[in-house]
């Protein structure tokens, strides 16, 4: 089985495009395999997808033994309103989230706030990010395995991390909601909390 062709599949099936019309670039960490960041343009909006992430079940670091089959797989959705650039930094960024479970041993999942301890790309006011539920199907896989989900990644600045922690995730997309700020603008103001 190779899980990541069935992720692109399914996800090239989802935004009704061909492998063909999609912009990929490769990031490699050492000890990790390379994770592969997609850009889909829809309109003014841009899509930035992982494919890498999925490759092996996620676990709990503390488990003696890794499952190589069990476990939840995640990869990540970024929807921005316009193009960020490919020399932004944003690519690694998203690279480094996507290798974050098998590098750090964290398990991805919504509500979960990531902190980068840096930008999300050059000279971006954002810090860290909120995982939620996103709109592309789980991708299903012979079992026993688990089905691969996608997560969003919405950009948060330091306030709005210390927010989260505080309040909770919810909390800030009902500020986020209340101020009308739109998270798909690169160059949007934080909330007011």
């Amino acid at each position: 089985m190779d899980v990541l062709e069935t992720v692109r599949s399914h996800v090239l099936a989802h935004f009704r495009v061909s492998a063909s019309s999609v912009d990929a670039a490769s990031v490699t960490f050492l000890g990790v395999e390379p994770i592969e960041i997609l850009r889909v343009v829809e309109g003014e909006l841009v899509h930035y997808l992982t494919l890498g992430g999925s490759r092996y079940p996620m676990s709990d670091p503390a488990a003696p033994h890794a499952d190589p089959v069990r476990g939840p797989r995640a990869e990540l959705a970024l929807t921005l309103r316009s193009g960020v650039g490919a020399s932004s930094g944003l690519t690694r960024s998203l690279g480094v989230l996507a290798a974050t479970p098998a590098v750090e041993g964290v398990v991805l999942q919504a509500d979960a706030l990531v902190d980068l301890g840096e930008p999300m790309w050059r000279n971006a006011p954002f810090t860290a990010v909120l995982l939620g539920g996103s709109a592309i199907p789980e991708v299903s896989l012979p079992e026993p395995a688990e089905p691969v989900r996608y997560f969003t990644v919405t950009p948060v600045t330091a306030t709005e991390a210390a927010w989260i922690r505080i309040r909770g995730a919810q909390a800030l997309r009902d500020a986020w909601h209340e101020a009308g700020i739109d998270v798909h603008d690169p160059v949007r103001a934080a909330a007011t909390l």
